[in-house]
């Protein structure tokens, strides 16, 4: 077995990947996991609570981009516009390199009830992130919050359509134009 490596956390990610994808989650054991990469199931368990978390580690850097963006708008920016701030900065975390990836993890987690119900609290977490920024920026609730609950819809059906087989636009582009398609359907109201 191999004792240290660094990227041991980024190579059991991609090894529970692949395993879930070919075997299925319910039927990959973690211990399958590490010895795939040459490792103990202890190893596993010290960079990970559990299985699932292979699939959400890094959750921490993907709620910071958007935080990053909210942060990064222009002082004088009204809600709508930091959350286009927010969603372009969300958008540099998925380039164009790493859609084939996100198109497993999704088929994953899409096979899995216990995967999408952790993939909802994932949002749920993001949305609560964004709206505390908000909050930060002096935006009052419930502008707060549904600015939040905004961003995080309109990335979740923009990243949707960024994962369809034959897309070529960028997520940032697809978020643009979904967000373009919120702000005309509120506009009509």
């Amino acid at each position: 077995m191999v004792r240290w490596e660094p990227g041991t956390p980024e190579r059991l990610q991609r090894a529970a990947l692949e395993l879930f994808a070919t075997r299925g989650f319910e039927e990959t054991t973690a211990a399958e996991i590490a010895q795939s990469v040459g490792l103990t199931e202890r190893t596993f368990f010290r960079h990970f609570a559990d299985k699932r978390e292979a699939l959400f580690h890094g959750q921490e850097l993907f709620v910071r981009a958007f935080v990053a963006g909210v942060e990064a708008a222009s002082p004088t920016a009204s809600p709508i516009e930091v959350v286009a701030a927010a969603l372009a900065s969300a958008a540099e975390f998925f380039p164009d390199e790493r859609r084939s990836h996100s198109r497993v993890r999704q088929s994953v987690i899409g096979r899995n009830p216990a995967l999408q119900e952790r993939e909802v609290h994932k949002m749920a977490s993001l949305a609560a992130a964004l709206a505390d920024a908000f909050r930060a920026r002096g935006v009052a609730d419930p502008a707060a919050t549904l600015a939040a609950e905004s961003g995080v819809t309109v990335f979740a059906v923009a990243f949707v359509q960024w994962l369809r087989e034959g897309e070529e636009r960028s997520l940032g582009e697809i978020a643009t134009e979904v967000l373009g398609e919120l702000r005309a359907l509120t506009s009509a109201v």
